[in-house]
């Protein structure tokens, strides 16, 4: 074979690779087998619940001093207890939730209301709310107690019992104590010995009960001293008793202070193993000092 003939036959086979190459690049490729994405569940339908509350016998929505909540829908008896959802302190709140059943509960301080709805879209609920309120202060002859002397505790009657069940303790004058309509028994409580006044007020829905608790006392200055008017031994211990020996207050210092009762009482002073007594009246209005003489 000439080199002319090993030529040609080299270019011939150049040609054949070259178009084997070419054929190879429009052959389509092959895909891979699809995968379907995973698909997720739809979520839930969602609705709206507008709030506001009244209190009974007033149309007038309640503009503060409500908090509302949100509860799954009570269970048969014997279930767990509802769980709670939601909870907001704006008088008129508006709650996105899934559709479905719900517990609501509005407190309007130790009143309450509460209700069954159900929510398939936008959805307004108003709930009616029996309470009232009290609004308590102290005087003594027509001049008013100073606040942080004075206390008061509110209660439920049980049967024959006025005290039977606490309600609201440790309640400061002219404070507005937010209850649900009802009769209450009321006891002021003016300094922390024995001052105590005791009344029955009643709670109507809608409106504010205001009343004055009158109390017959005064604050007396126990002093041991050498003669009236003298300067006061430090370190004296004191006891206030009723004339049947009942003990009032006991206290340690130079010139202790009492809101008493009015009535009678005896004082008992102990100074460096020496006892002394003295016999006091206690009239209501008249502040003064008591004078043990150390004789």
């Amino acid at each position: 074979m000439t080199a002319i003939d090993i030529l040609r036959a080299t270019l011939v086979a150049v040609g054949l690779a070259l178009a084997s190459a070419a054929a190879a690049q429009t052959q389509p490729a092959v895909a891979p087998p699809a995968v379907a994405a995973p698909t997720s569940p739809a979520p839930p339908p969602m609705g709206k619940l507008h709030l506001s509350a009244t209190l009974a016998g007033d149309a007038r929505p309640l503009r503060s001093g409500v908090t509302w909540r949100v509860f799954s829908q009570i269970p048969d008896p014997g279930g767990e207890a509802p769980t709670p959802l939601a909870r907001s302190d704006d008088a008129d709140p508006i709650f996105a939730l899934k559709q479905g059943a719900y517990v609501v509960h509005a407190a309007y301080g130790y009143a309450s209301a509460m209700k069954h709805v159900t929510i398939g879209g936008d959805t307004s609920e108003r709930l009616t709310i029996s309470a009232g309120a009290l609004k308590i202060s102290g005087a003594i002859n027509e001049i008013a107690i100073p606040p942080s002397k004075l206390v008061f505790s509110v209660y439920v009657p049980v049967g024959q019992n006025p005290e039977g069940r606490l309600v609201v303790g440790n309640a400061r004058p002219g404070e507005i104590v937010r209850l649900p309509e009802g009769t209450y028994h009321v006891v002021s409580t003016y300094g922390d010995s024995n001052a105590i006044m005791r009344s029955d007020l009643k709670v109507e829905a809608g409106r504010i009960t205001e009343a004055t608790l009158n109390h017959r006392a005064a604050t007396v200055t126990l002093k041991l001293v050498r003669k009236e008017g003298g300067e006061a031994f430090a370190g004296t211990a004191f006891s206030v008793l009723t004339p049947g020996g009942d003990v009032i207050r006991e206290a340690i210092g130079a010139f202790p202070s009492f809101v008493l009762a009015e009535g009678d009482y005896v004082v008992i002073a102990r100074h460096e193993g020496q006892v002394y007594t003295r016999e006091f009246k206690v009239q209501s209005g008249l502040d003064r000092d008591i004078d043990v003489i150390a004789k």
